[in-house]
């Protein structure tokens, strides 16, 4: 295969590391806006219930097993916490690489987290540095067959559940503005469901704390729906997230298993492909897909990927 970038750019949303930070990363994620204290506290006892989110050390352990299959360097960077992606570009640009392709670790999201890469670079004036994108992967064959054979042992052991497929939310008004995402979303779903042969259930998590209309249905109106239907348990698959974090091991364990309880429905949590064989496996197809691509194309414009 012909180098067709210098290094592998790999872009995921970012969690704290040490809780006193908390505060900031809330605001980062709010744009500048304060949290109120009251959410701080609130997030900040998620986390020390979960001992602390492993995503950082996930997308660390991602990055190096695809470094080792690709024979690339592959950065580790975050749009909302350390490392923060204006800083590793401007790490790369130092250490000589011109040319990068992100693929962000949000198969739904791509051209956000692409936009965000291209603006911290263009901000810290590296006119010369060139940033590709790959395509949006969400139903790519390989990461929707690892989610199947992910779920299908739980499917075999509890024939009678619903079937679940989580992914996070987004305010409404920002799916009416044109982003794909939910789209994306379902179509996964659909095509995971369609190779386990089971019927499923969309299920939108993690409504944001300011309130406003937010995709739906939520996992609480999922939860109320197969307890009217006499639904005695589910299998819960968390399609949207690469790796187990706070939005699982808080969202799904503790909060939604909880009124899981409270409703007399028997909880199955399938866990995140996090950096499993089929997960390197479909970031790996996903960057060669783009590699091929790019080996035998004139090279594009700085900053416009």
């Amino acid at each position: 295969m012909l180098k067709a970038i210098d290094a592998l750019l790999l872009i995921g949303h970012g969690t704290v590391d040490d809780l006193n930070d908390m505060a900031a990363f809330l605001s980062r994620i709010r744009m500048g806006r304060p949290a109120s204290p009251e959410l701080v506290a609130e997030i900040t006892a998620r986390y020390r219930q979960i001992g602390g989110s492993p995503l950082r050390a996930i997308s660390v352990a991602q990055a190096l097993a695809l470094e080792q299959r690709l024979k690339l360097p592959c950065l580790v960077a975050a749009r909302m916490w350390h490392p923060l992606v204006e800083d590793v570009v401007l790490q790369a640009h130092q250490s000589g690489y011109r040319r990068l392709l992100a693929l962000p670790l949000a198969p739904f999201s791509v051209d956000l987290y692409h936009r965000s890469a291209v603006q911290a670079a263009s901000e810290r004036g590296l006119n010369d540095l060139v940033i590709e994108k790959v395509s949006p992967w969400g139903s790519h064959a390989r990461y929707v067959a690892a989610w199947a054979d992910q779920i299908r042992p739980f499917c075999e052991q509890n024939p009678s559940a619903a079937l679940l497929l989580t992914a996070h939310s987004l305010p409404t008004r920002v799916i009416r503005s044109g982003d794909r995402y939910q789209q994306e979303v379902e179509a996964c779903a659909s095509a995971i469901a369609q190779m386990l042969g089971k019927q499923h259930r969309m299920v939108f998590q993690s409504q944001g704390a300011d309130g406003g209309e937010w995709v739906g249905p939520s996992l609480q109106q999922a939860l109320q729906q197969l307890k009217s239907e006499n639904i005695g348990a589910a299998v819960v698959a968390p399609i949207g997230f690469l790796s187990d974090h706070v939005e699982t091991l808080y969202d799904l364990d503790i909060e939604a298993a909880r009124w899981a309880q409270e409703l007399g429905i028997t909880w199955h949590r399938v866990p995140a492909l996090n950096a499993t064989p089929a997960m390197i496996d479909t970031l790996e197809a996903v960057a060669r897909d783009s590699l091929s691509t790019l080996s035998s194309a004139p090279l594009s414009a700085p900053l416009r990927g």
